[in-house]
């Protein structure tokens, strides 16, 4: 075997001079070292048979512990299904604990766990129960065809107000975008916190989920990646193109910096004023006087507070007599102008009397019917004035 290797080497010289030595010296052939062995399918491997497979020594040398911290608000939810958990943890050798006074779940092997990767597998349950994961959703963790991904995002975004936003925005209209990203991808997400989790029963759809998470909370919007995902899935069905390069059917998303809109300078045809520069100074502008600098110059700073008190009196005293007398002579304006009215009337009184005048033609005719009229209208007001006599109103 070893000239063979040695032989083989030969044929196949390296490059590099320091390498080429000791290079594959004691490499020996292997029995998955062949073309037609799948190293992806896990259904040969992931299985865990008690029976078959089995520890030297018929269990682990050393114990194996992990303890999981869990939020205030969970401890009523976690005290009512613990009774579910330590069965579950039962059925594979698992020892498990809920200490309410510290906060923490404990999970721990046994002189009767066989499978080593187990402890691993309620590890990740734990995790999941204090992420607000449904127990019943939490305990497929244990099977050995899921696996799980907590995405911590807390720390990406420095504005809280800004981070709120993003994590909304991964959720989208009433979970709608969540949903989404659940039926591509094949995972289910719950985004609760600081944190995102991601269950799933393909690394490949969990990659995705998490890529798409990181992205959210980069600024990049779920509905670009949803959109690619989607021509993905469909370019998957396709065997003439399942080796093929897709990047010419998926679709490039340029990032555009948009600068900000600048105010428009209009001219002084159209009304408005031209701002102007300034001309550049290398000095700060002076600076403005503060309420006390403006009492010391006027020695109010120094004055006691009777003092003060009595000149704050004196201040709104002289303001409202100002005001008073402003009042007044504006009253005054007003009643010394005649309204225009009473002008309009006169001058129209004036101009039907010139009329008048004008059509008579100073004839003298007219002027003597015109006074017999009136002294017929004078004689017969002093009539009416005569019959009505106060013995008319009295019984």
């Amino acid at each position: 075997m070893a000239e063979t290797s040695s032989s083989s080497n030969n044929d196949k010289p390296s490059n590099n001079p320091k390498n080429n030595k000791n290079h594959n010296k004691y490499r020996r052939d292997k029995p998955w070292d062949n073309e037609g062995i799948d190293h992806w399918n896990l259904d040969e491997y992931s299985k865990w048979d008690p029976d078959k497979d089995k520890l030297p020594g018929g269990h682990l040398l050393e114990e194996s512990s992990f303890a999981t911290l869990f939020p205030k608000y969970r401890e009523t939810y976690l005290r009512q299904i613990w009774p579910v958990v330590t069965r579950a943890l039962d059925a594979v050798k698992i020892a498990c604990e809920l200490n309410l006074v510290e906060g923490s779940m404990t999970v721990r092997t046994t002189n009767k766990t066989s499978d080593p990767f187990i402890i691993l597998k309620a590890r990740d349950l734990l995790k999941l129960l204090a992420r607000s994961i449904p127990v019943a959703q939490a305990l497929k963790i244990l099977g050995d065809e899921w696996s799980c991904d907590i995405v911590k995002v807390g720390g990406m975004v420095r504005n809280k107000e800004r981070f709120v936003k993003r994590r909304q925005r991964l959720v989208g209209p009433d979970g709608s975008t969540l949903k989404a990203l659940e039926i591509l991808t094949g995972c289910y997400i719950l985004v609760q916190g600081n944190t995102v989790s991601i269950m799933g029963a393909s690394f490949q759809g969990i990659k995705q989920a998490r890529r798409v998470v990181l992205d959210c909370m980069n600024n990049i919007h779920p509905v670009y990646n949803i959109k690619k995902l989607m021509i993905q899935k469909e370019l998957a069905k396709d065997e003439k193109l399942k080796e093929e390069d897709w990047s010419r059917f998926l679709p490039q998303f340029k990032k555009k910096n948009v600068p900000r809109k600048k105010p428009i300078q209009t001219t002084a045809k159209k009304g408005k004023k031209k701002t102007e520069k300034k001309p550049y100074t290398p000095f700060p502008p002076p600076q403005t006087p503060r309420k006390v600098d403006l009492q010391l110059e006027t020695g109010e700073y120094f004055a006691s507070q009777r003092e003060q008190e009595r000149t704050k009196l004196w201040t709104k005293k002289a303001a409202a007599k100002e005001t008073s007398q402003k009042k007044r002579m504006a009253r005054e304006e007003s009643e010394s102008k005649v309204p225009d009215d009473k002008k309009d009337g006169s001058s129209h009184n004036n101009k039907k009397q010139k009329t008048a005048a004008s059509s008579s033609g100073g004839g003298g005719i007219k002027d003597a019917q015109l006074e017999k009229l009136k002294q017929k209208m004078i004689d017969s007001a002093k009539k009416d004035a005569s019959k009505n006599n106060v013995s008319d109103f009295v019984n």
